[in-house]
């Protein structure tokens, strides 16, 4: 089943599906878990292996790559929200 947009466009994706989420933030301890725990408020079953990690080179800032199974573009909203409120997130892709 495909999922609409809002506006009523069609987007290209057929959900559900696997889902990378790209969050970069600095390279503190507390980073990684505030992530994931904002990402299984909406996604709970996120394994520990569907996390990779990515450190600059100069080690300042961490790039998490977490995969969902997504079951619908509310959902993917909802974490794209909650991720983009947090103190800690740069950036979210």
């Amino acid at each position: 089943m495909s999922d609409r947009e809002q506006d009523g466009a069609e987007t290209s994706f057929e959900f559900p599906c696997r889902f990378p989420i790209k969050v970069f933030g600095p390279a503190v301890p507390e980073f990684r878990g505030r992530v994931l725990a904002l990402i299984r408020e909406h996604a709970a079953t996120v394994d520990d292996d569907a996390v990779r990690e990515n450190l600059s080179r100069g080690g300042r800032y961490l790039s998490l790559t977490v995969t969902i199974e997504a079951t619908d573009r509310a959902q993917l909203d909802a974490i794209y929200r909650a991720l983009t409120a947090c103190e800690l997130v740069t950036m979210a892709l």
